[in-house]
Order: C-alpha cells, then sequence, then structure tokens
C-alpha cells in the first residue's frame, strides 16, 4: 500500500470514527436546531452564521441551503453568512481590529429572538467568542459547533456541538454532515406550517421544537439513517 492510499484510507476513518461517536444526544439536538429554525425564520427571524477559514465557507453553506433551498422547493429564509460582505468585513477590520469583525455585524444585524451559529474547529477564535458574547448580550439563541471539548466557544454558547476528533478536516467534514441534518429537518417542519407557528406561539426557544412527539419517519430517524449510512462506509 502506498503512503497515500494509506493516508486516504486514515483520512476516511477518522471521519467514520468522528461520526460513530455521534450520540443520539447529538442527533436530538441537531435535529432540534432544524425545527427552531423552522419556526423562527418563516416568521420573520433572521439567522446569522459566522467561522473562521473552512469554517466559513461552511458558514457559507448553511445560508445558501436556507436563502436557496436544500432539497425541496419552498420559500427563501433570511440566512446571513458574515465573512461574506467584504466591505463591512475590511472596514470593521481595519477600524475595529480583526476580534471585532464578527461581533459588529452581530450588534447591527441581531434582534432578539434570532439565531446565531458560530462555527470553530478549535473553540478559541478571539472574534467568535466576542461575537457569542454579542449574540447573547442582544437576546440571539447563539449554537456552537466546534472541535473537541473543553473550549471556550463551547462554553459560551446557549448550546454546542462539539466534535470529537484531532483532525481540522475531521472536524469540519462532520460539520458538513451537521448542517445536512439540520437542513433535513428543517425541511421537514416547513412542510407543516401550522406545526412551524406552533412552536414560536408556545414561546419554544430552542428546545420548543423538539418538544413536538417524533415519529418514526421524522426527522431524529433521518438523522440515524444518515449516520448509520456513513459508519457502513468500507
Amino acid at each position: 500500500m502506498t503512503d497515500s492510499l494509506r493516508a486516504a484510507r486514515e483520512h476516511c476513518q477518522s471521519l467514520q470514527d468522528a461520526l460513530g461517536m455521534l450520540r443520539e444526544r447529538d442527533l436530538g439536538q441537531i435535529t432540534a436546531w432544524g425545527r427552531h429554525l423552522a419556526a423562527v425564520l418563516p416568521v420573520g427571524g433572521r439567522l446569522l452564521v459566522a467561522g473562521n477559514g473552512g469554517s466559513a465557507a461552511q458558514a457559507q453553506h448553511l445560508t445558501a441551503e436556507l436563502v436557496g433551498r436544500y432539497q425541496r422547493e419552498r420559500p427563501a429564509y433570511s440566512a446571513i453568512a458574515l465573512h461574506a460582505d467584504t466591505s463591512s468585513v475590511t472596514a470593521i477590520g481595519n477600524d475595529y481590529g480583526f476580534d471585532e469583525l464578527y461581533a459588529r455585524q452581530v450588534a447591527a444585524h441581531g434582534r432578539p429572538g434570532d439565531v446565531l451559529v458560530l462555527m470553530s474547529t478549535s473553540g478559541r477564535s478571539p472574534n467568535l467568542l466576542a461575537a457569542a458574547d454579542t449574540g447573547r448580550a442582544a437576546e440571539l439563541r447563539v449554537w456552537a459547533m466546534t472541535g473537541p471539548r473543553p473550549n471556550p466557544l463551547a462554553s459560551r454558547a446557549d448550546e454546542a456541538l462539539s466534535i470529537d476528533a484531532d483532525s481540522t478536516a475531521t472536524v469540519q467534514e462532520a460539520h458538513l454532515v451537521a448542517l445536512h441534518l439540520l437542513c433535513e429537518a428543517f425541511d421537514a417542519v416547513v412542510d407543516d406550517p401550522g406545526a412551524a407557528v406552533a412552536g414560536v406561539a408556545g414561546g419554544a426557544g430552542a428546545t420548543g421544537p423538539a418538544e413536538r412527539p417524533r415519529t418514526a419517519a421524522g426527522p431524529a430517524e433521518s438523522a440515524r439513517t444518515a449516520v448509520r449510512g456513513w459508519r457502513d462506509i468500507a
């Protein structure tokens, strides 16, 4: 076996191991996030997402799935990747410093009840920590996707999904799987607009939509099926 083939197999094994360690609680959290967004966005809420480097690309991937569509045809929803406004990014970085890059945009765009998703493989990026603090102070719901715990970002967020893997690439790839599972849960709920409105009317917060009874064919089961598929890769 060549060194390059061995490296490729090890890379794939690392991803399988990381996905295999996602517990029922983790899958339930991902689907709860999707259901919460399906309750908030259709009634005028907004999603803000931020990350650095590859995580910035993941952030933009998520917003594209919501402003565009994931699989099924549905309305467009408000989702903003905070790194993508280059004029704001360069102005804020120049005038206030890189650590304020996202916090100032959260202060500008975020409203109480909106959702802020922060993505970081290390969980230690100062600009994301500042954004988390600003988001919580402004009464946004702050979710983090990080690498292994403990890390400061997971501690500062309202809720966090932490991937237990040593490789940055593996963490980012697992985050992408989580984003797609979130989108599947989102689409499953927006197919039933009455359920989404009921979630907000009940003052659901981040856990409200997840409290609706799950069926065997619901978002949580879809997440379990998807992860089982990864585990079966040879």
